[in-house]
């Protein structure tokens, strides 16, 4: 039996500034924006090349903005995914390499939304 991954809830203040950052800035696919009545709001997106889904709105989940904390994005060419992040105005981290003995070397670099949920990319 499969077991997918494939909504991960974000909350934020600012469900239209979030959206706009997600889709304009970062890149996300918005998939649905829909309400249903004037106390509940749900939109979705999804990274390009991603099974899995963020979603965020009114109504949508009560855990404080900002709490998700080190969600990773992976990708192949973490400087070009970095350098097209920058381009769109994400203040991302310098890229960071951490090595261990006998393993490959695995490559960082962090940023944040509006409220601060944290987000990471990671290249092999």
């Amino acid at each position: 039996m499969d077991f997918k991954l494939e909504l991960v809830p974000v909350p934020v203040t600012d469900v239209d500034r979030a959206k706009d950052f997600y889709e304009r800035q970062v890149g996300f696919r918005v998939d649905h924006d829909v309400s249903f009545g004037e106390d509940f709001r749900v939109i979705q997106l999804t990274p390009p090349g991603s099974s899995c889904s963020i979603a965020f709105g009114k109504g949508v989940i009560d855990t404080p903005p900002g709490s998700i904390k080190m969600l990773h994005l992976v990708v192949d060419d973490i400087e070009a995914a970095r350098d097209a992040l920058v381009g769109r105005g994400v203040d991302v981290d310098a890229v960071e390499k951490m090595s261990a003995e006998g393993r490959p070397d695995v490559f960082y670099a962090r940023f944040a939304d509006p409220d601060g949920n944290t987000w990471t990319l990671q290249s092999w």
